[in-house]
């Protein structure tokens, strides 16, 4: 009992980040955000999807809704989510941008609902059963036509990426902050595919993405004693979460205790608005309704 009392007290003070979390809470909580699913219907991700700024951090937030969340929201937040994910899967297949991305997610999302399903009366849904296996077969659809995307070449007797001399092409490469992107543009031409196979591109997005003690942990050495960055960054990605990069982010005003877009702003009254504003990445949105 003297051993639990003395731990107690040393952790009476709970940490700043998690401090930060509860009272961002409890100011939510006021204006009617009081779960996940309430903030999910009441923040306009239909709209936000079409913004090519906004679009990967909300397919990010349905990712991660998905692998953990799906079971907490309501009825209605879960019918929203389809919604959602029916107009993002409409849209990749219509404009043919970031198909890898929403392929990620319906795989989460369908290894999810499987693992429900399977575990009917044992775990909570919220609906009856059919519907939920009516949706595991519309996500099956949604895979299969992604599966079968055609990028349609487009004919073009203008400037090509073949045109550009080597140290334009290098700088394209060189602004990427996804390892497959760069594989998938190195599969365009032979140039690109020598420039994309460049040892300092990839040390570079490691020690972006990565800390040095990570590198430490999974170093890989060439038989000549050289570090094979690009197969370090592949490996050192299946162990810990690489650095998350949006055009545009959901912020927090701490004096107005209002949700916004970045990009959009808002009139903040407070004397210096900037103090007040706050990044709320995917995960902390996730994290906002977890306590």
């Amino acid at each position: 009992m003297k051993k639990y009392s003395v731990m107690k007290n040393r952790n009476t003070r709970p940490k700043r980040g998690k401090r930060i979390i509860l009272e961002m809470i409890q100011i939510l909580s006021r204006h009617g955000y009081c779960t996940l699913g309430e903030a999910f219907n009441r923040l306009d991700f239909s709209s936000a999807i079409q913004d090519i700024r906004r679009f990967t951090y909300v397919v990010k937030l349905l990712q991660l809704i998905a692998k953990s969340q799906l079971t907490s929201l309501s009825g209605v937040a879960q019918k929203n989510y389809f919604n959602i994910l029916d107009k993002i899967v409409q849209k990749v297949l219509d404009d043919h941008q970031n198909p890898r991305l929403i392929k990620d997610l319906l795989q989460d999302l369908s290894s999810t609902l499987c693992i429900l399903i399977r575990g009917v009366g044992k775990s909570v849904l919220v609906g009856n059963i059919n519907i939920w296996i009516c949706r595991l077969e519309t996500i099956l659809r949604w895979q299969q036509q992604l599966q079968n995307l055609q990028v349609t070449k487009q004919v073009n007797d203008g400037l090509t990426l073949s045109d550009l001399p080597l140290h334009m092409l290098n700088n394209i490469l060189y602004r990427f902050s996804d390892g497959w992107d760069i594989v998938t543009l190195g599969q365009v031409t032979p140039t690109l595919s020598v420039l994309s196979e460049d040892r300092q591109l990839w040390k570079r997005l490691c020690q972006y993405h990565f800390a040095e003690q990570q590198f430490c942990r999974h170093l890989i050495l060439s038989e000549k004693g050289h570090v094979e960055w690009k197969l370090m960054y592949f490996a050192l990605q299946k162990h810990y979460p690489p650095r998350e990069q949006y055009g545009d982010t959901l912020h927090f005003c701490r004096h107005c205790s209002i949700l916004f877009w970045k990009d959009s702003g808002h009139p903040c009254t407070a004397a210096d608005p900037d103090s007040c504003f706050m990044p709320v990445s995917p995960q902390h949105f996730i994290d906002l309704f977890k306590f």
